[in-house]
């Protein structure tokens, strides 16, 4: 009997596959507003970044007024000490919080919530930005163009930061050496190398050995140690 496959083991979930969460951050997210952010704005001022390993983008912590603590994505160009508003009234600058309602065309945003009040889910990883490209006041409702040059509407009521995700060219640098692309997969426990399953023992896998030996084709209700392959693929090959 040969040895179980990757996915078999990765399915099981050992300590191989598992996600190093407890090294992450945590959720980052905005936070549910408060009553001064609805009807007004709050002042804050950047205190930290921090490198979270299970993000690309740097974290920015925010000391509001009222002694409040906050962590969101960072905007390109920050710095500590610099001051930011957070709300329904917030003066337009880099990291300011505010509904998309409240930005002029043509601004650059990122962290956008598709819901008002989840927190923010689009254009989050490094570098990443969307813009602002029309408002229907009367609609409440707001065009968005995003990084696929797909225009998507949002609520008004939705909010985004003001900027570019910092980070921007964190892929443009190649790694030149193994040892750094494995120190890249190891912190977040991703398997690497990948050996390819034709160059295995056949012992190791069903494609492994001198010969092909096995069909690279399976049906949906192969049992798991036989499911690799192209699962039930309907053709092969390049399309003439």
């Amino acid at each position: 009997m040969g040895t179980r496959l990757n996915q078999q083991k990765r399915g099981k979930g050992g300590p191989a596959y598992r996600s190093p969460g407890h090294r992450f951050f945590g959720k980052v997210a905005y936070e549910r507003p408060s009553q001064d952010e609805l009807e007004s704005a709050v002042r804050g001022q950047v205190v930290e970044f921090v490198d979270d390993v299970g993000r690309s983008p740097l974290l920015v912590g925010i000391l509001l007024e009222n002694g409040h603590k906050v962590h969101c994505i960072s905007a390109e160009g920050l710095k500590v000490g610099d001051f930011i508003e957070i709300g329904r009234e917030a003066k337009l600058g880099v990291g300011c919080i505010t509904p998309l309602m409240n930005l002029p065309e043509g601004t650059p945003v990122f962290n956008i919530e598709l819901v008002p009040g989840d927190g923010g889910k689009i254009a989050r990883v490094a570098g990443a930005s969307a813009q602002v490209v029309s408002r229907d006041e009367e609609k409440g409702i707001v065009g968005v163009l995003l990084a696929s040059k797909a225009i998507k509407i949002f609520l008004g009521r939705c909010r985004a930061t003001v900027g570019v995700a910092c980070g921007g060219g964190r892929l443009e640098k190649p790694f030149k050496k193994a040892g750094n692309k494995w120190f890249a997969m190891r912190a977040l426990n991703h398997e690497y190398p990948v050996v390819r399953r034709t160059a295995m023992s056949a012992y190791d896998h069903p494609h492994g050995g001198r010969s092909f030996g096995k069909s690279s084709t399976r049906s949906h209700d192969a049992p798991p140690g036989k499911k690799c392959g192209q699962i039930g693929a309907r053709r092969t090959g390049r399309r003439k």
